[in-house]
């Protein structure tokens, strides 16, 4: 992975573009959220540049006046980088970079830092250098100093080949390894949830700071790491609630999202939120404290409908009640986000309901079959400790009776395999539903 080395506190001026349709004050709130990107990076942030315009300008995405103007900030302050809420072309930045004579990173190369930072595991370190190398890619030209002709001489002739394209082939030899390493990674993946089909998977999405650590701490006992900042964690992470009488909950923690995500970013972690495509239920962890969380809302579902989980069952889960002063804003969401709870993660406020509605929800997605397999196939009675929830045996002469709570998408494979069963011995396996099917039950498996 890319490192990249940092003084103690580099000093940063933001710098904004408010374009038409939009408001000043959208751009005061991205703005906000970019000084605490660079805040979580190691940077200082000692200035803020908002500029309106109607179009972008192609050689300096801001105005010539107002980059100039901006180079005499860097000179007053003594600043140590640009950065701008927007991405940049290679272009662009390096012609900021030549007028200012300091270094400029755009959004994503900052988020792109963050991560970099953030990674801990072979899978996020992978992701992340992946994601690096195709920002990078494109802005060789300014990242290399030493862009010159091969020298030539005994034992260099050769076609001349340039420095650039030598570093080109050389990075997207490496992207080539990466992409064939996530593929593996995402085949363990695959393995992975084939082991918890059976069980009751619930993803828990978010804008990133929400919370979300915090309530699967809450929900599961687990000691995941807990920080005031933005992209903490970056794995997906799976734990388990408690709960030994009823179908088994496994919550699934994936990496928070924000406005103007990098879609190579999206791209490169595809295969750490697939965990959200395969989940039953998604919990929607929205912060109800921050001034503008129904734009964090709208943020999410964007991505949502990037990753083709927009169609999930969503329960909307508004975070840190016990901050919220408005009277009345409780009652308004609950009315406007269908279903919703309101907790305090924290605090533990309410979040005995939360497991209630998780329970109710598993319940409904469950279906309790009677089963009944000769004992001479014990392979098959094997395999249904793997495809369902056993929940009661009976051993009554050569045969075994056996009451399981299997989930929807399971059903045809268990059915699949009794009837395999009942076909080596007569009387026939038999199969019923005790009670109708649930309404998450497709049309196939009730075939």
């Amino acid at each position: 992975m890319i490192k990249t080395e940092h003084q103690d506190r580099e000093s940063a001026i933001l710098i904004g573009v408010v374009r038409s349709g939009q408001n000043r004050w959208q751009s005061n709130d991205t703005l906000d959220e970019l000084a605490m990107l660079a805040q979580t990076a190691g940077a200082e942030v000692v200035e803020r540049v908002i500029q309106e315009r109607h179009h972008v300008d192609k050689t300096f995405f801001i105005g010539r006046g107002k980059v100039k103007q901006i180079a005499e900030m860097v000179t007053d302050l003594h600043v140590d980088m640009l950065i701008f809420d927007d991405d940049l072309s290679p272009a662009q930045a390096k012609n900021v970079e030549e007028v200012c004579g300091v270094k400029v990173i755009d959004r994503s190369g900052l988020i792109l830092d963050i991560f970099a930072k953030h990674a801990q595991t072979r899978e996020a370190r992978t992701q992340v250098e992946l994601a690096q190398l195709k920002y990078l890619l494109p802005r060789l030209t300014r990242q290399w100093k030493h862009l010159e002709r091969q020298v030539g001489g005994i034992g260099v002739r050769g076609p001349g080949e340039m420095q650039l394209e030598t570093d080109r082939r050389l990075i997207r030899n490496r992207i080539a390894v990466l992409e064939r390493e996530l593929l593996r990674i995402a085949k363990q993946r695959k393995t992975q949830r084939k082991n918890r089909q059976n069980a009751f998977r619930v993803a828990l999405v978010g804008y990133t700071n929400v919370g979300k650590s915090t309530l699967l701490n809450a929900l599961t006992d687990a000691h995941v790491l807990v920080e005031d900042q933005l992209f903490a964690t970056l794995d997906a992470t799976v734990r388990a609630i408690e709960n030994s009488d009823k179908r088994d909950i496994l919550l699934i923690d994936t990496v928070g999202f924000i406005r103007k995500l990098p879609h190579h970013l999206v791209a490169s972690f595809r295969s750490t939120l697939e965990e959200t495509l395969e989940a039953d239920l998604l919990l929607h962890i929205i912060d109800l404290a921050h001034p503008q969380f129904e734009e964090q809302i709208a943020a999410v579902n964007t991505v949502l409908k990037e990753l083709q989980a927009a169609e999930k069952p969503i329960l909307h889960v508004f975070n840190k009640i016990d901050l919220i002063e408005k009277t009345g804003l409780i009652e308004r969401m609950r009315e406007k986000y269908t279903p919703s709870v309101f907790v305090s993660a924290q605090r533990g406020i309410f979040m005995q309901e939360l497991r209630q509605r998780l329970l109710q929800y598993a319940e409904q997605t469950a279906e309790e079959i009677d089963l009944t397999v000769p004992l001479t196939r014990s392979d098959i009675i094997g395999r249904l400790y793997q495809s369902a929830q056993i929940l009661q045996v009976d051993y009554v002469d050569d045969q075994a009776h056996i009451k399981a709570r299997v989930a929807p998408n399971n059903a045809n494979k268990v059915r699949r395999l009794v009837q395999a069963a009942a076909k080596e011995k007569e009387p026939s396996g038999i199969i019923k539903s005790s009670g109708s099917p649930s309404p998450t039950t497709t049309g196939k498996d009730r075939e």
